[in-house]
């Protein structure tokens, strides 16, 4: 499909240009959220919503390698104001169309620039570099202060410190979220993106970055536990040395004096704020999509095709009634495949163990005969997606890429690369190309949140960057119920997550146990269904055993044919850490989906988008005996006259109507 995304400008283009003046006003179209930049003596901006003041002056700038300071006391000399009305076509996305509004202001200096955007539900910022020549960044400065010491959901890096405050920096970018004064910060910890702040008269203010491609990825710290947050960011590495003793990833030993490295002047990622007055609102916020460089206009990407994945990780690859032992072979495969085939599930995932050795991506084990495996498949509609090791996989990108499409492979979870310094961001983007011109899809597992690289190459179907059902396998004392009704208010905030959901064992608070080889979820049977409508995930995964699936083949039904990509998203009702609700549209169909905490919850949700008339809808709501047996649940069918749903949620509960 030729010119995936078209940006069409539909109103007024208005750009004045005025004195260089020290104090600079900024606000969003709708008049409601303002920013103000200060660019005496350095550059400082601040934020008000609806008049309140919610983000305090703070300083930003660049200081390079040679001394140049961008920012500081450099001399501005034009300020530049434009309104821009645009929508942007997407594909691989929770929605078709997003709206592009926002109002602009470019401050023009001799050796670089800063641009601020005002949306009607976030600002941003970024630097541009007019340098001709190579230069080095050696800090930025990038500061979010706040009026007072407000609450914040705080996910702070999950990783040992060993006297070493920078051993952080290499991590996976998985955990929960600690809710706290950021007066209270643990100065021994950093925190990754995306990070929320709690402001008063229920505004919330969620931090990330977007347009990510060659720039180290920003932590956020406060070391002084004041009530500024500051980035923070991993040097460029100039030795690594393969870690874990297997070849799946690298460690950083030594590091130049600088965070990045950059061949002439270019733009710098999107210091991003989302803003919500109502906590459902951030659940279907746009900004990081928005922001994010389109695509080559140039390049087909029809080819992509989001869809589930059977997945044999999770499960441990335990199928049962069969006559042969499973495991990594062929025969297990097959098993997968066959049931993939029959209901529809569109992949089939090959993780970790079917090559020789995690270092080595170009021999298979004896155990798989990998052609034999694709030819299988495609006989049945299946395709094959390849797990690799981010350490094998970088040292020969093009080879790989290469090989298993000429072999009929359809894309790459690619894994443990555990940083986000300039050159691991570097690798995704350049992956992401050279994925492309094979027609290959990848999956980034073991990185950092999305910043956009799925707008801007729409091969990039997916990311971990979360704390997903995976950890349920050996972590009994996380409540990942309350995670569940956090983190659609602020990791989807940055985009898509591979969660991987799908769990047919459910436990109640009190009989979950970490089990590895038979895992299972807390919280209901219905909760695993309604989050493949919560949980935004173009390449969706099934992480229970197919055998599992067989002996539930109702709820194996719905998660097949539950959309991976939408045509329209409503946020409806929500409160972050306690319960959301989100309505998503594909063709004529609507799936409304519904989570809670560990407390029963009714509630009437309202389909005011509904088009007037009777509809037919089809219900999963948890049984009247799920409070002790998670697994209970009911599906019925019923006509909707109305446009209220009344749902029953019990504690770890969820909801699903499918109205037509």
């Amino acid at each position: 499909m030729k010119k995936v995304f078209i940006s069409t400008i539909l109103a007024f283009m208005a750009v004045t240009a005025f004195a260089a003046a020290k104090q600079h006003t900024l606000t969003s179209p709708d008049g409601k959220i303002s920013v103000t930049v200060n660019t005496d003596k350095a550059i400082r901006y601040s934020v008000s919503v609806d008049g309140q003041e919610v983000l305090a002056p703070s300083e930003i700038s660049l200081t390079l390698g040679d001394g140049t300071v961008y920012g500081g006391t450099a001399t501005l000399r034009k300020a530049l104001k434009t309104s821009v009305r645009n929508t942007i076509k997407a594909t691989v996305y929770r929605k078709t169309e997003v709206q592009d509004n926002y109002n602009q202001l470019e401050l023009q200096y001799k050796a670089f620039k800063v641009i601020f955007r005002a949306y009607d539900d976030g600002v941003a910022y970024r630097f541009v570099s007019l340098s001709k020549t190579a230069f080095e960044v050696k800090w930025e400065k990038a500061d979010f202060t706040f009026p007072y010491k407000w609450n914040a959901y705080i996910p702070y890096v999950c990783q040992n410190v060993n006297g070493k405050f920078d051993d952080q920096l290499h991590n996976s970018f998985e955990n929960t979220y600690a809710y706290e004064s950021i007066g209270n910060w643990n100065k021994d910890r950093l925190a990754f993106l995306p990070l929320m702040i709690d402001a008063p008269k229920g505004i919330k203010l969620c931090i990330t970055e977007a347009d990510l491609l060659n720039y180290p990825g920003m932590f956020l710290y406060n070391g002084e536990q004041g009530s500024t947050l500051s980035g923070y960011f991993p040097k460029y590495p100039t030795k690594k040395t393969i870690g874990n003793g297997d070849g799946r990833s690298f460690y950083v030993e030594e590091t130049a004096d600088c965070i990045a490295r950059l061949d002439k002047g270019c733009n710098l990622p999107w210091r991003v704020i989302g803003i919500s007055r109502h906590d459902w609102e951030m659940a279907d916020n746009d900004m990081v999509f928005r922001l994010a460089s389109a695509p080559a206009s140039d390049v087909d990407y029809s080819w992509v095709k989001p869809g589930k994945v059977a997945w044999d990780w999770w499960n441990s690859w335990n199928i049962y009634g069969v006559d042969f032992k499973s495991g990594v072979n062929n025969d297990t495969y097959k098993y997968y495949i066959d049931f993939a085939s029959k209901n529809g599930i569109q992949y089939v995932i090959m993780d970790e163990g079917w090559s020789v050795g995690f270092e080595d991506l170009f021999h298979v084990v004896p155990e798989i005969n990998l052609e034999e495996l694709i030819a299988y498949g495609k006989e049945r509609n299946v395709g094959i997606i390849l797990w690799a090791g981010y350490g094998p996989f970088q040292k020969d990108i093009e080879g790989a890429c290469k090989l298993y499409s000429e072999m009929g492979v359809k894309g790459f979870k690619v894994d443990f690369m555990d940083s986000c310094d300039q050159p691991v961001v570097e690798f995704h983007r350049e992956a992401a190309e050279i994925a492309a011109k094979y027609h290959l899809m990848l999956d980034f597992h073991g990185t950092y949140k999305p910043t956009g690289l799925h707008r801007t190459y729409p091969n990039v179907v997916n990311y971990e960057g979360i704390y997903g059902l995976e950890n349920m396998k050996w972590n009994a004392r996380n409540d990942q119920v309350t995670y569940d009704v956090t983190l659609p208010f602020i990791r989807f905030f940055a985009g898509p997550a591979d969660y991987t959901q799908g769990a047919m064992r459910n436990a109640t608070k009190d009989n979950f146990r970490a089990v590895g080889s038979e895992a299972m979820s807390q919280g209901t049977r219905c909760r695993q269904l309604a989050e493949y409508v919560i949980f935004s995930s173009p390449l969706n995964m099934l992480c229970d055993s197919p055998s599992n699936y067989m002996n539930e083949p109702e709820c194996t039904q719905y998660i097949a044919q539950v959309p991976e990509t939408w045509d329209e998203t409503v946020a409806i009702d929500g409160e972050v850490g306690k319960y959301v609700v989100i309505a998503r549209r594909k063709a004529d169909t609507w799936y409304v989906g519904a989570l809670t905490n560990w407390d029963a919850r009714d509630l009437e949700i309202k389909l005011d988008f509904l088009a007037d008339g009777e509809h037919s809808m089809t219900v999963f709501q948890d049984g009247v005996n799920a409070d002790k047996a998670a697994r209970d649940y009911k599906k019925f069918a019923t006509a909707l006259s109305g446009k209220t749903i009344k749902a029953h949620m019990a504690p770890g509960g969820g909801f699903v109507a499918i109205v037509k």
